[in-house]
């Protein structure tokens, strides 16, 4: 990487509040990454069949789909942070509690299900608010650097070094170990988020807080998310192409490779790590060349190339196949990424941000607990290969078929009309 690239990537870290908020993601997600390797083994390790990650799957993600929109209209309206904080203390006690259970040697299927709840609570208060508390931190001018910063580390964290680490802590000491850093890990992001100083105006409408004015929040966010053909046509189009790939990925994979492949977390730590690389080298690509001019459809068709290579999945026959896979998948569904909350940031009303954000998650996941709970019984009639390669041909298809639609890629002829005529405002300090 040159030093300009490094200097422009670098460059909203000199941001006080913003470095304070990147140290402490940077630390979660590296927990997150050890996460999904202890949950998948530990899972597995307890019952070896696809339907058992699947009830899993279903009890995380319920539960972010049920309150995600509320948590986009509480991002708008209090201040972020707390949000932030309270959701990483909420799933640091979960995910403890299952660390716990683990290392006691007690731990059940259920006591997993339930515990993850939780999680997918958190999660649902969390992620809106971290997309919008962005903008407060940096000014627009560098929201992309900033972006691909944030995509760089998080994959150098969440999909390298965590999973690589973690498949060798797991085997060698079991997923207590690794559930218990990752509860430890949200304490740290909380303590960073309590540090930051910014206060951003407060966004409270001047009808109230009340349920009746939180629901016309979220209906305000809604109608101008449908007024914006390129905004519901993702939404729409990543619905249900996560419906049919989501599920199968997440728990056919390491099935696969446990029972077809006969390999151990290790390997599975290694395949999420060399993903980690593919998409850590497309965030050094977006910050070394900034956005496309095409953005709309570089982004459909890098979303569309990652669901498809996932048939690979369904043919691999050696360990190193799968790791090519995976390279290429998560360095598209990156660039997708990138450009996709860039424009958000860009487009979208700063005070509609954090609605927007939640319908991005509402949306994005609405569909993922069907998609988890169909995994376990259509790979048992089918087969775990045919499940995988047919739900990449069909999410493929799904997901480039909105592309077309009057409207879609109207952000690609604005774009650079609202560059030159928006203000940047001042970021924090």
């Amino acid at each position: 990487m040159s030093r300009l690239t490094t200097a422009r990537m670098l460059q909203p870290l000199r941001r006080r509040d913003f470095a304070l908020l990147s140290g402490g993601s940077l630390v979660s997600l590296l927990g997150d990454g050890f996460f999904y390797i202890a949950l998948a083994w530990q899972v597995y390790a307890i019952s070896n069949v696809p339907t058992a990650l699947s009830l899993v799957g279903v009890a995380w993600t319920v539960p972010s789909v049920l309150f995600v929109l509320l948590g986009g209209a509480f991002s708008d309206r209090v201040d972020r942070r707390r949000l932030m904080i309270g959701a990483d203390l909420l799933r640091a006690a979960a995910i403890g509690a299952m660390a716990a259970l683990s290392a006691a040697g007690v731990i059940q299927l259920w006591h997993i299900a339930a515990l993850i709840i939780f999680v997918g609570a958190g999660d649902a208060f969390f992620n809106p608010a971290s997309t919008a508390i962005v903008p407060d931190l940096v000014p627009e001018s560098e929201l992309p650097a900033a972006n691909a910063l944030g995509a760089m580390y998080r994959n150098l964290t969440q999909r390298l070094a965590g999973p690589a680490i973690a498949g060798i802590v797991i085997a060698a000491f079991g997923p207590a170990a690794a559930l218990g850093f990752d509860a430890a890990s949200f304490v740290v992001s909380a303590v960073a988020v309590l540090a930051i100083r910014t206060r951003p105006a407060p966004r409270q409408a001047a009808g109230g807080t009340g349920v009746r004015e939180t629901i016309a929040q979220v209906a305000e966010g809604v109608r101008y998310a449908r007024s914006k053909a390129w905004i519901w046509a993702t939404l729409l189009t990543g619905m249900f192409a996560l419906l049919v790939f989501l599920g199968p990925v997440e728990v056919l994979v390491p099935f696969l490779l446990k029972n077809r492949l006969s390999l151990g977390p290790d390997s599975l730590g290694l395949v999420f790590a060399v993903g980690g690389i593919g998409s850590m080298a497309m965030s050094v690509l977006v910050g070394a060349l900034g956005l496309p001019r095409l953005r709309v459809t570089v982004m459909y068709a890098a979303f569309t190339l990652g669901v498809a290579v996932t048939a690979g999945f369904g043919l691999m026959t050696a360990l190193w196949q799968a790791m090519l896979i995976t390279f290429v998948v998560q360095g598209a569904f990156q660039l997708g990424q990138v450009i996709w909350t860039t424009m958000l940031q860009q487009l979208v009303p700063r005070q509609l941000l954090g609605r927007i954000a939640s319908l991005d998650w509402m949306m994005s996941t609405a569909l993922v607990p069907v998609s988890f709970a169909l995994t376990g019984p259509v790979s048992a009639a089918l087969g775990a290969e045919t499940t995988v390669i047919g739900a990449a041909v069909v999410g493929a298809l799904l997901m480039g078929g909105l592309l077309f639609l009057p409207g879609v890629r109207d952000p690609e002829r604005s774009i650079g009309a609202h560059a030159t005529l928006t203000a940047a405002p001042g970021g924090a300090e």
